[in-house]
């Protein structure tokens, strides 16, 4: 039975420690929104620096591309220069000879603004357009750079230099997306605007706006008869309209609406928790002494809805039925507690019981502990009923009768077991008249077997058979008359006459004696007896009746077989007993293929005046028992290896020849 261990109980520190607990627990809600305001600024705070941060690296992944687009841009058109510059090869420097090359016009309406070619002593040569025709001027304010390309072999025929507005170059050369969403500018290392891509500089109106700035250092030059390049020019890319950030300013409004309002509703729970906690109290104190008057109830409690399925079980339930209240709360029929065997009439009085048929003076029923044994309980129903009056299921009431059921069967047993031995009694009395009785019958066919020998002797004759059958007649006479006073002491209650004899003599001799019997039953015995066994000191006409009596009733239990019927004696030394160690015994067995013992133990089938035959006395095991006990010895029972029954008596050895051993030295002294 799986015991139920009382909780330990709680000190007063932890006691007071939980009563603690339990009245600040109003402050949970206001800690935990605390905690959510904090993590909100802080979160807040590091979205914005993660924006910030994505921004820096969108704007830096943006000048890389718009400084590389220039430089691509500036590339492509020193490549055209050069073409042209090999197209004029080999023609008089003048203005009709540029005129006529279209990459000229191609390049003026892309980025030139005009077109030099110099001598060898960098004398103008030729010029388009002319300077007198003016130019655009948009397109002539602010710093004009140069590209240069040698026309001839190694510049013999001058050189040609291309004169570029870096503003047009920022305005062409930069993608629109781009130039919406920055204003670029060239700088110099003084933070001198070199170009723009607005109408003007946006030094001044700059501010506090985000901005980047790259090294390009490429082919700008600021004169086209200097080696020298503008090395110190960067390019700076500043965010014309940064996004506004506006997360921590409504993360510090809802902060500051949200604080009073959740201490305003901490304040409030606060103040139901007390409530509560007084309401709790009272009703754990009520629920305390309900709990322990049910636990306390001799009687088990069980509560079930109207399907069957239970609801409440006390202490004193699950003690009685060995299991707990958490594996049988919940549970519908069958119950666990339910014999297998007796489960189709539990569940045919379950029926009734839940249908309000239960009888008020209660009902008997059997049960099962969780360890196995039964119980005998006797079940009171009521209905169950809720606060509005409304019947919600049944009410049962158990009363464990197991010990009251106990002790009547013990006074039932006890007045059979006194009219046993009123029968015992007078059993023996009878058998020791009969035993007397006898006797004289016995001594006279004795005497007369002796009589007519003598006179047979005297008168000559000499016919075997004759002979022959009054000599078995006498030794029948004799070992009747044996067996006659055997009984009679065994039933005053002396000891055996212990002497040594021959176990194997002892079977065959009594299994001879049934040899007519087992003929005629057509029965088959099989003697499987070992050899060279030391002699037995007991009683042999005592062992004789008790193999004689275990081998008729093995061949009575052969008749329920209509052929086949073996029995087999088997006699040998057996195994060191466990109680006895250092004692040796001899086992006889007596086996047979019948119908088996049919669920019986050794126990009832021992007891007096039980019985399995019709006509029997049920007096014959019995005996047998009680003289293999007066040998020191054991009589079981179990089942063979056929199938059938299988009885043994094991007999002491060493003891019987110690104790034979002392009595012969008592008799010589």
């Amino acid at each position: 039975m799986p015991s139920q261990q009382a909780p330990a109980a709680a000190s007063p520190s932890d006691i007071s420690k939980r009563s603690l607990m339990r009245a600040w627990l109003w402050a949970l809600p206001l800690l935990l929104s605390l905690g959510f305001v904090l993590g909100v600024l802080v979160w807040a705070r590091n979205n914005e620096a993660e924006e910030r941060a994505l921004q820096r690296q969108t704007m830096i992944s943006d000048a890389l591309s718009t400084e590389a687009q220039l430089r691509a841009k500036l590339d492509d058109e020193l490549g055209h220069l050069r073409e042209l510059a090999a197209r004029l090869q080999g023609h008089k420097p003048s203005a009709e000879s540029l005129a006529a090359q279209p990459e000229l016009n191609a390049g003026l309406r892309r980025l030139w603004l005009s077109v030099t070619w110099l001598d060898l002593r960098n004398r103008v040569q030729a010029q388009l357009p002319a300077a007198a025709e003016g130019q655009r001027p948009i397109e002539e304010d602010g710093l004009s750079l140069h590209l240069t390309a040698p026309v001839g072999k190694d510049g013999a025929e001058g050189m040609l230099v291309v004169r570029y507005s870096p503003a047009l170059l920022l305005k062409r050369g930069v993608p629109w997306w781009l130039s919406h969403k920055y204003d670029i500018q060239m700088v110099d290392s003084a933070d001198q605007v070199i170009a723009s891509s607005t109408e003007g500089s946006v030094r001044l109106a700059q501010g506090p706006r985000p901005s980047y700035r790259v090294s390009f250092p490429g082919p700008l030059r600021a004169s086209p008869l200097s080696e020298t390049t503008l090395s110190d020019a960067a390019l700076e890319l500043t965010l014309r309209d940064p996004p506004s950030i506006s997360t921590r300013p409504l993360a510090l409004v809802l902060t500051a609406g949200f604080l009073p309002l959740i201490a305003g509703a901490s304040w409030l729970l606060r103040r139901q928790v007390r409530q509560i906690t007084r309401t709790e109290a009272a009703w754990r104190t009520e629920a305390a002494w309900r709990r322990a008057m049910e636990d306390s109830a001799l009687v088990g409690l069980r509560a079930r809805d109207a399907d069957g399925r239970l609801l409440y079980v006390n202490r004193t339930f699950c003690d009685m039925v060995g299991f707990s209240a958490e594996s049988l709360l919940g549970l519908r029929p069958p119950m666990p507690y339910w014999p297998p065997d007796a489960l189709e009439e539990l569940t045919a009085r379950n029926r009734l019981n839940l249908a309000g048929h239960a009888p008020r003076e209660g009902f008997e029923a059997r049960w099962r502990h969780a360890d196995g044994r039964t119980l005998e309980v006797k079940v009171f129903e009521s209905p169950l009923v809720d606060a509005a009056g409304k019947q919600i299921g049944w009410m049962g009431s158990i009363i464990d009768i197991t010990n009251a059921k106990r002790l009547e069967e013990g006074e039932r047993r006890q007045v059979e077991a006194m009219s046993h031995n009123a029968r015992l009694t007078m059993l023996g009395e009878v058998a020791s008249t009969l035993a007397h009785e006898l006797n004289q019958p016995l001594t006279a066919i004795a005497s007369y077997n002796a009589g007519i020998t003598n006179s047979l002797a005297k008168l000559g004759i000499d016919d075997e058979a004759v002979l022959g059958a009054l000599q078995r007649l006498g030794q029948q006479a004799a070992q009747a008359g044996r067996i006659v006073q055997r009984i009679r002491q065994f039933l005053t209650r002396r000891e055996p006459q212990r002497e040594a004899c021959d176990l194997q003599q002892v079977i065959t001799d009594a299994v001879a004696l049934l040899g007519r019997e087992l003929r005629r039953t057509q029965v088959q015995v099989e003697l499987q007896l070992a050899e060279s066994l030391p002699p037995l000191f007991a009683d042999a006409v005592l062992i004789e009746q008790v193999v004689i009596n275990l081998v008729r009733n093995a061949a009575d239990a052969l008749q329920a077989k209509a052929q086949d019927r073996r029995i087999i004696v088997c006699c040998g030394r057996s195994d060191v007993s466990s109680s006895a160690p250092q004692t040796e015994y001899l086992r006889v067995d007596v086996s047979d293929n019948g119908p088996g013992l049919a669920g019986r133990d050794a126990q009832t089938l021992f007891a007096p005046f039980y019985s399995t035959k019709r006509e029997g006395m049920g007096m014959g095991l019995a005996i047998c028992r009680s003289i293999i006990e007066a040998h020191q010895g054991l009589l079981e029972a179990g089942e063979s290896s056929s199938g059938g029954a299988r009885f043994s008596f094991s007999l002491p050895l060493h003891e019987q020849a110690r104790d034979a051993l002392n009595s012969g030295e008592s008799n010589h002294d």
